[in-house]
Order: C-alpha cells, then structure tokens, then sequence
C-alpha cells in the first residue's frame, strides 16, 4: 500500500505566499475602490510574512520571525491611520474611487 505524507514543508508555505500576493497585486491593479485596494496591499504583506516565517523555520534563524514582528508591528499602525483616512473619505463621497482621491491632491 502506497502512504502519501501530506505534512506540509516550507515549499507549500511559499507557494502559498506566491499564490496570496498574486492575488493582491491583481486585486490592487484591478479594483479601484481604495477600501479594496488598501485590503489587498494587505494580503500582499500578509504573503510577504508567510514567506520571511517559512524560511526561518528552513533555516533555523530568528531573524526572519523578528523582521515579520516588526512588519506587523508598522501594519498596525498603517492600518489605524490608513483605514481611518479612507473611512472618513468614503462618509463624505459614497461612490469614491482612487482617481477622485488623486484630484483631491490640489
């Protein structure tokens, strides 16, 4: 009888992480809305610490845990600040896309 072993190794984790920044960067090209967008640069950072975690744990290193500690760390603050520009943006105008943000500039 043939065991297939369906642990999953670092490779599965990056091919994963290829896959959900794949999925953000078409999410950024494509949508325009900017609560969309900023979701999806997210999911693209989000990829991003799946990657660095995968390969510290292939090569026994702590740095690449910290560094993802210090990412989520700047994500949080980007997503407090970030959210509550948009959110407060989007009150004012309902049906709002990035280029009406790009004619607010002045």
């Amino acid at each position: 009888m043939i065991s297939l072993s369906l642990t999953p190794t670092s490779s599965w984790y990056l091919i994963l992480s290829a896959i959900l920044f794949a999925i953000g960067t078409f999410g950024v090209l494509v949508r325009r809305n900017p609560l969309v967008m900023f979701m999806c640069i997210e999911l693209m950072l989000n990829a991003v610490n799946l990657s660095f975690v995968a390969l510290a744990r292939e090569l026994n290193d702590i740095n690449g845990q910290t560094i993802v500690l210090f990412v989520m760390v700047v994500a949080a603050a980007e997503v407090v600040v970030g959210l509550g520009i948009i959110v407060s943006i989007m009150r004012n105008r309902s049906a709002m896309t990035v280029d009406d943000l790009a004619e607010l500039k002045g």
